[in-house]
């Protein structure tokens, strides 16, 4: 990316389905659910959405090769995508215990997203 022009900070959180890309979904969208950027248009390269590029960074706690960067895309409407998954974000208890799987605690998988955008 020549020039960086936003950058936005998402948490996203899966409660009880220890589901890793469920976490970075909800935190690309916490990233970018509250944000406008009108006039980034006008200074894009041919004033063109398909030359903005879009970066993730994702730092996960557990499963990366579980993660689907397919759905995580899904969540951003334009540019060109390309993602970093580095090692980072939290694995903490829910406070259930599951029987069935040896009295293990249930985890929380919580995910922090970094989204930048420019050309």
């Amino acid at each position: 990316m020549e020039k960086v022009m936003f950058i936005q900070i998402g948490m996203g959180v899966d409660l009880h389905g220890q589901d890793v890309t469920k976490a970075a979904v909800r935190a690309v969208q916490n990233a970018i659910h509250h944000n406008s950027m009108p006039g980034l248009r006008s200074v894009l390269p041919e004033h063109s959405l398909h030359n903005m590029k879009v970066n993730v960074r994702l730092a996960v706690p557990a499963d990366k090769e579980q993660l689907d960067l397919a759905a995580v895309r899904a969540e951003l409407p334009y540019g060109q995508v390309t993602f970093e998954v580095i090692d980072g974000g939290m694995l903490t208890t829910s406070g259930v215990v599951l029987p069935d799987k040896g009295d293990q605690n249930d985890l929380i998988y919580v995910v922090i997203a970094s989204v930048e955008v420019g050309y």
